[in-house]
């Protein structure tokens, strides 16, 4: 294991811009893995992806591949490069994974965030996606970055294990109208369905974000709508906390719960 000393190393010099720049991360190809769970999933995963692990003397490290750079750098170094508040001691440079829509989809139940720009939220729905038996997710609209690190945080794991595509929305449509898979959204409108009433055995769920909702574009695509029964002077839910009513009653409705 090698010895870095200096912040201004090109190495940590790199690590500071992947925290911090989604331009820079797209640009290199690289990504950053904060915390000892989300090296560890990624190693588990995706071990080819892992390029460099940084590490303090007092992190407990699991096996690394020989490919793997490892580097043991001080606390405050370590401190001035991980992009938490609270550093637990392990970071890892990851190359990214291009991930190109496929020509059709094979899988049963997807879902679809529209303009969600929340990282937490995204990375939430993802770790509720790939928890109950979703094939597969689609950011579209502007949604937060799946590869920065608040969104993986959030994932704890879930971006190495289910597969998520960014993409427009007219590519999207092509590919469920090829796929034979009807779009639900979550909204509001005259074909508004309860959530327990739709056949969910093979369908897609668009969720937009908390403020705007589902996009016009997006409500368009939709066969139909969905809402979640609740207490008539609430009116809505966090985006987060709705997936994961409305990832449920798909799970359950398709006899996986």
């Amino acid at each position: 294991m090698e010895t870095i000393t200096s912040r201004q190393n090109p190495l940590c010099v790199q690590v500071r811009k992947l925290a911090a720049e989604g331009k820079y991360r797209r640009r290199t190809g690289r990504f950053l893995c904060d915390s000892p769970k989300l090296v560890q999933e990624a190693l588990r995963w995706t071990p080819e992806a892992v390029e460099t692990v940084l590490c303090t003397s007092q992190a407990l490290l699991p096996a690394l591949p020989g490919h793997v750079r490892a580097v043991l750098v001080p606390e405050e170094v370590m401190a001035s490069q991980a992009p938490s508040e609270t550093p637990q001691g392990v970071l890892a440079v990851c190359i990214l994974e291009d991930r190109l829509l496929p020509r059709t989809l094979e899988g049963s139940r997807y879902v679809v965030l529209d303009g969600v720009q929340d990282p937490g939220n995204v990375g939430t729905v993802l770790r509720t996606a790939d928890a109950f038996w979703c094939d597969g997710v689609f950011l579209v609209g502007g949604c937060a970055d799946l590869w920065s690190p608040k969104t993986l945080r959030a994932s704890m794991g879930a971006a190495f294990r289910c597969p998520v595509w960014s993409c427009e929305a007219q590519e999207l449509s092509d590919l469920l109208h090829r796929s034979g898979i009807p779009l639900w959204g979550a909204a509001l409108r005259e074909d508004t369905a309860d959530v327990k009433a739709v056949d969910w055995s093979r369908a897609a769920l668009a969720i937009g974000s908390e403020g705007r909702g589902l996009s016009r574009e997006l409500l368009e695509m939709c066969g139909g709508t969905v809402r979640i029964p609740m207490r008539e002077h609430c009116e809505s839910l966090n985006a987060a906390a709705a997936a994961a009513v409305l990832i449920w009653e798909m799970a359950r409705a398709a006899d996986k719960v």
